[in-house]
């Protein structure tokens, strides 16, 4: 490191320290306010993009109206605060710079009160408050370090890509276990403050405990992968209540209400939005079905679905081009773009329907890379699906670029097509019984052990009460297909 450069981040360090609002510590922050909310607001968009969020306005409605609540409470309340639900089946919540939080419909099908979900809720906007995605981006600029994610193509492959932006990379900062404590501490004091019963944190722990045991424990909750978990975080809640002293007695837990509101969300993954069956991924809603190749890793999500060479070295994705654009148009806007170079014809039909299919080569900043593009016409709808790898690599993987290519056709499985999502409906107990018998009197196809969990309870064994209501899991599709189906 030159004396000049250490001189420029020594001076970085002492004028980019300020007085943290939520806590009143020093800290390290290079962002200002202003360039915060920016890039929480551009992150926003790529997450709605990228992820989609739950098309229900009473869901949000009452997502929002929560998240105010305890945006007030905070000491940045007039940041633009914006609170959504996305389109995801894992157990998980996050913030972003300057305001946005989400949280996951599957955490939602999996807490049990309003209490719970506003210490989730709470324990993220503490994030906000005490600015740490701020400073943990501040820390790798000093650094000079990425943020670890990067794009898997160029700005000029972007178009057809399915490209994570600056922004979004914000989502993957993972806080340290100070920052986690710092949160935990906050958001206990938000809902505390905002009226609700904060001992309910402790059953959002116990429950993401029991999501972690029931996966085996090899993995985590995503919201434990990017919130690390602080040493002994049940009791130390337990003492924060302690030095909090309130009253509890009459305070806001909502189970009620809360049940009523998720009573009918999908749970799990949507298997109208595309799922795996195999290496087959087929698609409900859009009424077609493609084929990967065998040994590689498959990923679905609202943007394109794709595929991951064994050794990390090529992808293959398929996107919607969009209504009212033909395989000519979208070639000539791919080619047109600065760096892309065209390459042979490849194919002028797949399986008779219109298409334009051609090699390319590209530049990113990881060098040069080439493939192989094919954009098709099926329903109205023009397709992109785009097969690259490192230019010198291309021979290698063209047969296997070729035959997703091939594969591409109309969803023939009447069962596949009329598949529906499994979905939480309410069982009100006319008489005590255990998690075991009502899984027997009430059958889903989820296993009794997630039964419990999403009941709030640790076993099987575990006793429901009389008059108490609780949520089943009715629908979806047969067990071998929702385990394809993860994105």
């Amino acid at each position: 490191m030159t004396a000049s450069v250490r001189a420029a981040a020594a001076s970085a360090i002492l004028f980019g320290c300020v007085r943290n609002p939520a806590t009143g510590k020093l800290q390290l922050d290079l962002l200002s306010e202003s360039q915060e909310v920016e890039m929480g607001k551009q992150a926003a968009q790529q997450v709605e993009q990228t992820m989609g969020t739950v098309k229900d306005p009473k869901l949000e409605a009452y997502v929002t109206r929560l998240g105010q609540g305890l945006a007030k409470q905070t000491t940045r309340p007039n940041l633009p605060w914006q609170f959504h639900v996305v389109e995801d089946a894992s157990v998980n919540a996050f913030a972003l710079p300057g305001g946005p939080i989400f949280v996951t419909r599957g955490i939602l099908g999996t807490l049990n009160s309003e209490a719970e979900l506003a210490g989730v809720m709470g324990h993220e906007c503490g994030h906000v408050a005490a600015r740490h995605s701020a400073t943990q981006m501040s820390k790798a600029q000093v650094a000079q370090i990425g943020l670890g994610l990067g794009s898997i193509l160029s700005p000029t492959v972007a178009s057809v890509g399915q490209v994570a932006g600056a922004g979004l990379q914000v989502m993957f900062l993972k806080f340290s276990r100070d920052d986690e404590s710092q949160a935990d501490k906050l958001g206990l004091a938000y809902m505390a403050n905002d009226g609700y019963d904060a001992r309910r944190m402790l059953d959002v722990f116990k429950t993401l405990e029991r999501v972690s045991k029931l996966a085996g424990g090899g993995k985590l909750p995503q919201w434990l992968e990017t919130h690390p978990d602080p040493e002994n975080r049940l009791s130390a809640t337990e003492q924060r209540l302690k030095e909090i002293k309130h009253d509890f007695a009459g305070t806001k837990v909502g189970r009620e209400e809360y049940l009523q509101l998720v009573d009918g969300l999908v749970y799990g993954e949507d298997p109208r939005q595309g799922f795996f069956k195999g290496q087959l991924f087929l698609h409900p809603e859009l009424k077609f079905q493609v084929q990967f190749p065998e040994g590689w890793k498959t990923q679905n999500s609202p943007q394109a679905v794709a595929a991951m060479s064994p050794k990390q070295d090529a992808i293959v994705q398929l996107q919607a081009g969009g209504q009212g654009t033909s395989p000519e148009q979208a070639a000539q806007k791919f080619f047109s773009q600065q760096g892309i170079q065209r390459g042979q014809a490849a194919q002028g039909s797949v399986h008779g329907l219109p298409a334009v299919s051609a090699y390319f080569a590209g530049q990113t900043d990881q060098g040069q890379i080439g493939g192989l593009v094919t954009f098709l016409s099926y329903n109205n709808m023009t397709y992109a699906i785009l097969g690259y790898t490192a230019a010198a690599a291309v021979q290698q993987h063209d047969a296997e670029f070729k035959s997703v290519t091939n594969s591409f056709g109309p969803l023939t499985d009447p069962a596949a097509a009329n598949v529906q999502p499994a979905k939480i409906q309410l069982v009100k107990l006319d008489q005590p019984m255990t998690v075991e018998q009502f899984n027997q009197k009430y059958p889903s196809n989820l296993k009794v052990e997630e039964i419990a969990l999403i009941n709030g309870f640790d076993a099987p064994s575990a006793q429901m009460q009389a008059g108490q209501t609780y949520k089943r899991v009715v629908g979806g599709p047969p067990r071998d297909q929702q385990k394809q189906a993860a994105r």
